[in-house]
């Protein structure tokens, strides 16, 4: 009889243990569900995401020749201002100032072996074996082309030459424009006789 009772009193121990390992792990299952139900966080309600605020804004390349409203006489003295203010000088010698048609000087853009290869790369079409430079510059030919009374073409060219050295002997060489040197003069000129930057205004942090 005792017998009876102890096994009997047994099985109900091990029912219960049984019973209450079956909840913790009914607990444990729904705390994991709720976990991965909750996958966002409360501090991400309301998050937006501004991919454009802060990039540089660009613009096409200007036309060239560039069309422009102005008497003769008063571009051909804009132009002549614009190359002051940039300090650009003109060859007198090479230039018929009276014609529209203007030549400057080299003008030296960049100096110095470490920064010069980056920016005559955005000026010029550098040969990739092309790497010991020195120092860059441009020469602009500029030329007014009148349509009638007061519409004319400026058109622009830039000459660019890189100092380029092996370091016991060093040499001008000419490279292709990118377009770059005539569009940053037409764009200074465009702004100088419409009163209006054709550049775009760019994002500020305030």
């Amino acid at each position: 009889m005792k017998t009876f009772l102890f096994s009997i009193i047994t099985i109900l121990s091990l029912s219960a243990i049984a019973m209450a390992q079956k909840g913790v792990d009914t607990q444990t299952q729904k705390i994991k569900e709720e976990a991965k139900g909750n996958t966002s966080r409360a501090t991400d309600v309301g998050r937006t995401f501004d991919w454009g605020k802060g990039k540089t804004r660009t613009r096409e390349r200007l036309a060239n020749p560039y069309r422009l409203n102005s008497r003769r006489d008063v571009l051909v003295e804009t132009i002549l201002s614009v190359l002051q203010e940039k300090k650009i000088t003109v060859d007198e010698a090479s230039s018929r100032i009276k014609d529209g048609f203007i030549v400057t000087l080299p003008y030296t853009f960049i100096k110095g072996s470490v920064v010069t290869q980056n920016e005559l790369g955005r000026y010029g079409i550098l040969d990739p074996y092309d790497t010991a430079w020195s120092r860059a510059q441009y020469t602009l030919t500029i030329e007014i082309q009148s349509i009638d009374g007061i519409q004319n073409n400026v058109s622009v060219i830039a000459k660019i030459e890189g100092r380029a050295g092996t370091g016991l002997t060093s040499e001008w060489r000419n490279v292709p424009s990118s377009g770059l040197a005539e569009d940053e003069f037409l764009a200074k000129l465009v702004e100088a006789v419409t009163g209006n930057s054709p550049d775009p205004d760019q994002d500020t942090d305030n």
